[in-house]
């Protein structure tokens, strides 16, 4: 697996554009990006498949916003930033397509999504992960996310959440 240390040269940076989710195929490679690498490391649970399938009426509608990165015309990766109330959000479903990892992108749709939720009035982020996405959870820290026990957040939904951080804006 790509180490986080390969980023896109400043070229490369400016060709990916990060924006919010606004077709039916958006929609659909936020679905597919997702579902590989969940597959790829654990089993797709109920949850995953709700809000994958629904993401309009259970991100964007509710105040949230799916993320979608592009190289040109094709999308390398996605992300959705779900609001919990109170100033409180989740970074949820970030992923990047398999042979555009190592690039820097998932830095660029987290930067994106830390972005929209100050936007927004978020005071805290906070998101669920597991200790075999070890570049994401590296990821994560780099940006300012801090480890805290799982009573710190939500109860989550997922049986292979076993990492849970969070980021105060």
């Amino acid at each position: 697996m790509p180490q986080s240390t390969d980023f896109l040269a400043p070229e490369q940076r400016d060709a990916i554009v990060v924006e919010p989710m606004s077709t039916p195929e958006d929609a659909r490679a936020f679905k597919e990006i997702n579902e590989e690498w969940i597959r790829a490391y654990f089993a797709l649970e109920p949850a995953d498949s709700h809000l994958l399938d629904n993401p309009e009426t259970e991100i964007v509608a509710k105040g949230g916003q799916v993320l979608i990165a592009r190289d040109g015309a094709e999308v390398v990766g996605c992300g959705a930033v779900v609001p919990e109330g109170h100033g409180v959000y989740e970074i949820s479903k970030m992923g990047v397509a398999p042979r555009q990892r190592g690039r820097g992108i998932g830095r660029l749709i987290l930067e994106a999504a830390v972005d929209y939720a100050r936007a927004q009035g978020a005071t805290t982020l906070y998101l669920e992960s597991n200790k075999r996405l070890a570049n994401a959870v590296h990821l994560y820290e780099s940006v300012g996310f801090a480890h805290v026990p799982p009573d710190a957040v939500r109860q989550s939904p997922y049986s292979r959440a076993d990492v849970f951080m969070k980021y105060d804006l």
